[in-house]
């Protein structure tokens, strides 16, 4: 299991038509997982996001390089959902393999997350764009 952890400069989508607020500068940190999420890695999983975790915080966790995820990383997935809820966060799963998608279906999980294809749509999801790099 490889555990790659990136933070991203976003600024917050105003919601409201016509607000004219200052730009609101957050971080997005994505995290990328690349093997199969187990009984034996979930644990490792847990250790390297749980520490992410902060008041408002918002994570993309990126699953698309995650072919097999057994209970134990699907309980994990849920623990990391209730910490980011209790801190007032976010997150976003990306890339969810159907195969995974369907075991969360069946389980009721897909209920607690939101889930999106691709990295931009996640940031669409935590309402941010990303800080165009400078000429």
């Amino acid at each position: 299991m490889e555990i790659i952890i990136n933070k991203i400069q976003v600024t917050a989508i105003s919601t409201a038509e016509g607000d004219t607020a200052p730009a609101v500068h957050e971080e997005v940190t994505v995290v990328e997982l690349d093997g199969d999420v187990d009984g034996k890695t979930a644990p490792e999983i847990q250790a390297e996001v749980l520490p992410l975790v902060a008041p408002k915080s918002k994570l993309l966790l990126d699953l698309t390089k995650v072919p097999y995820m057994s209970s134990a990383g699907l309980r994990t997935l849920l623990l990391l959902h209730r910490k980011f809820t209790e801190q007032d966060g976010q997150m976003v799963l990306v890339g969810v393999a159907p195969e995974i998608q369907d075991t969360m279906s069946i389980t009721g999980f897909i209920n607690f997350f939101s889930i999106s294809d691709t990295i931009e749509s996640g940031l669409e999801a935590l309402n941010v764009k990303v800080h165009p790099l400078p000429a």
